[in-house]
This record gives C-alpha cells, structure tokens and sequence, in this order.
C-alpha cells in the first residue's frame, strides 16, 4: 500500500523558513513525479514546487520554494523560505508513480494528510 506521510508543519513567523518532509512507503522511491501543493482556508489546492526523479527538473511556483528527495530514504523535503502569512495553509505530498513529468493536480493518485502551516507574528 503507497503511503506517504507529511510532518515539519507548525506555527512560524513571517520573514522565517521551514522545511516539511513526506514519507513515502509501499513502492520503490526510484521513478515518479512528486509535488507539494498548499490549501489555504476556503480556496482550492494549489501546486508550489514539482520534482521528476528521472529529470531532475522542478516546476516551482515561486524561487522561496526548493525540493529535494533522498530516494535512499524515501522521502522529499519541501524547504520554505522568507515565509509570508499568504503561506498559510496545508501542506501536502502527493506522487505519480513511474511518471517522467509532473501532472496536474487532478492526476495524482497518492496523496498524504496533509501538515498544518501557519505563518503569523
């Protein structure tokens, strides 16, 4: 069973950084497509950052945004900088498995719960 696990989430103030990690088990972490969308409060899931395995290339939605995987530890890390309270909102991992290229949101099969992040003063 494919799984993936968020966790790093919590209550930071603006201008600081955060680093969130997912989890993933139940495959061989060696060919996707791996993304972290955000949902802030009464608005859809958007995507901030992609990463193909195969390519290396990223898909990001803004420069304070960086992935990176450790496919040794199955997991990617979604490292956040300059934070604004604009960030606030969930943060998930979601998967393709065995794709070359990111997909849209719609096409992501494996998902996580999801990591709380709320950038306040």
């Amino acid at each position: 069973e494919v799984q993936l696990v968020e966790s790093g989430g919590g209550l930071v103030q603006p201008g600081g950084s955060l680093r969130l990690s997912c989890a993933a088990s139940g495959f061989t972490f060696d060919d996707y497509a791996i993304a972290w969308f955000r949902q802030a409060p009464g608005k859809e899931r958007e995507e901030v950052i992609c990463l193909s395995s195969s390519t290396g290339r990223t898909r990001y939605k803004e420069g304070r945004f960086t992935i990176t995987a450790d496919n040794a530890e199955s997991k990617a890390y979604l490292q956040i900088s300059s934070l604004k309270p604009e960030d606030t909102g969930v943060y998930f991992c979601a998967i393709l498995i065995g794709r070359e290229y990111c997909g849209d949101v719609k096409e992501y099969e494996y998902w996580g719960q999801g990591t709380q992040v709320t950038v306040s003063s």
